[in-house]
């Protein structure tokens, strides 16, 4: 693992590529733009022949009562009311994977340009494989996913990260995915819409609006660079990669375990002493929500709505379906702070609670704001952090990342990587905390730990 770990440094520190060049990655994803057939309408409910509303169950859902269904969701916390909204419910776990392989001296990763309904600008960049339990069982009827005889047989390879982890908890009702990296030596076929990149390359493609997708920073926010134990020669090495010293001593000479003692305390003392309910309700039963034939739609300000999708994409295992997407209403603002403390870096965290957390809390970015945020007064860090983006002051990243394009429409994020003075932050409010890179490196290779939101933030940053 130490050998890997020193070829990912590497690999994440080559921005150029050897076998496929930056430019080449580029030019590739715009001609596939130009030439793949795209075309996707709004539609009826009743437009569809697969999918329909059971106004008896009040719940959206396929014939074949797979895939996935909408059903409304009510949280109580405490016996108080928070909140009542629509939900996706999926309890079938996909994989999102990627291969890697060296290749010339070079550890290169396997990816895919791929095209979902929602994607805001049509072709990502995408795992080695994305696909659904109803992809590789052929529920739907389409062929295997490419590459997916890989992943079935993982245990004949080196796979250096696998965790079943959660997706978006404030649309996703329990959804988890199986991330996966995988390092093969076996000589495999390249095939159309493929490529072979750099660790470094795919970090500089992150840095353009919406090119690199949600499952692809997903995965790679958890290859894992703390669970091993270097010599201080070995150590020395790997020093050598990083430009940014200050993460290096955050990821591989820090000390995680008061950071971990001080987040299990209070997560478990959330999960322990909050009673967390969340109980399924008829969509036509939701207060504030309204169903009829364009789909689901709040009464009052929402951060989305559902509607219906006539969808028509070649190069797909299916070519032609209908299906509901959540089509978001404005932009989100994901942004996490990080700070430079006696030569260590270190990032802001706030243990957050969600309608759709699969064990009732995780830990999220600094900042994760929905655009509609009624009547919420903001704390102190949420006053700094726009403080900060009023003043232009402390950004080291800010760049537009779309979120999950099979099951949301056009919801395209801002996120930031903003660094402060502790000094500023010096009185948090409950529920922050800083923490080194090296604990929320560890923690990500456990499940449930780190939302997507802060997972992705994670993979955009760089050595």
């Amino acid at each position: 693992m130490k050998e890997i770990v020193k070829s990912i440094l590497r690999s994440w520190r080559n921005k150029d590529g050897n076998v496929n060049t930056t430019k080449e990655v580029k030019e590739w994803i715009e001609k596939l733009n130009k030439e793949t057939f795209v075309d996707i309408k709004e539609c009826k409910i009743s437009d569809s022949t697969f999918w329909f509303y059971d106004d008896y169950n009040g719940e959206i859902l396929n014939r074949k009562r797979s895939f996935f269904s909408i059903k409304g969701m009510r949280n109580f916390v405490d016996d108080k009311f928070v909140c009542e909204q629509p939900m996706i419910i999926q309890p079938e776990i996909g994989y999102l994977g990627i291969i890697c392989k060296e290749i010339q001296g070079e550890l290169n990763f396997l990816m895919q340009a791929k095209i979902e309904p929602g994607n805001v600008n049509c072709v990502q960049i995408s795992p080695t494989i994305q696909a659904t339990k109803s992809n590789f069982t052929r529920a739907h009827g389409g062929k295997l996913p490419t590459y997916f005889e890989y992943f079935e047989n993982s245990g004949k390879y080196q796979v250096i990260y696998d965790q079943i982890q959660s997706e978006q908890s404030a649309r996703f009702y329990k959804k988890r995915n199986r991330n996966m990296i995988m390092v093969i030596t076996d000589e495999i076929p390249v095939f159309a819409n493929y490529k072979w990149m750099t660790l470094g390359q795919i970090k500089e493609l992150m840095k353009i609006d919406n090119l690199v997708n949600m499952d692809t920073r997903t995965v790679l926010s958890g290859i894992p660079l703390v669970t091993s134990r270097y010599t201080p020669e070995e150590l020395s090495e790997i020093k050598e990669y990083f430009l940014d010293k200050a993460l290096y001593y955050s990821a591989f000479e820090s000390e995680m375990a008061e950071d971990l003692s001080k987040i299990y305390q209070y997560i478990n003392n959330y999960k322990m002493f909050h009673e967390v309910k969340v109980k399924p309700v008829p969509l036509n039963e939701l207060v504030d929500w309204q169903v009829d034939d364009d789909g689901v739609t709040c009464k009052k300000d929402a951060n989305f709505r559902v509607r219906f999708y006539d969808i028509a994409i070649s190069g797909r295992e299916v070519q032609e379906w209908t299906q509901p997407l959540f089509q978001a209403m404005g932009q989100a603002t994901f942004g996490l702070f990080t700070c430079v403390e006696h030569g260590i870096r270190k990032f802001l965290v706030h243990a957050k609670p969600e309608i759709g957390s699969f064990d009732k809390i995780e830990l999220s970015p600094s900042i994760q704001q929905e655009p509609i945020e009624a009547g919420k007064k903001p704390n102190i860090v949420e006053q700094i952090f726009h403080r900060a983006l009023e003043q232009k002051k402390g950004v080291l990243l800010d760049v537009m990342l779309s979120e999950e394009g099979g099951r949301f429409y056009h919801e395209q994020n801002r996120n930031l990587i903003v660094e402060v003075e502790k000094e500023e932050l010096r009185e948090l409010p409950t529920g922050y905390f800083w923490v080194n890179y090296s604990t929320l490196n560890y923690l990500i290779q456990v499940n449930n730990c780190l939302n997507i939101q802060l997972r992705n933030l994670l993979s955009l940053l760089e050595v």
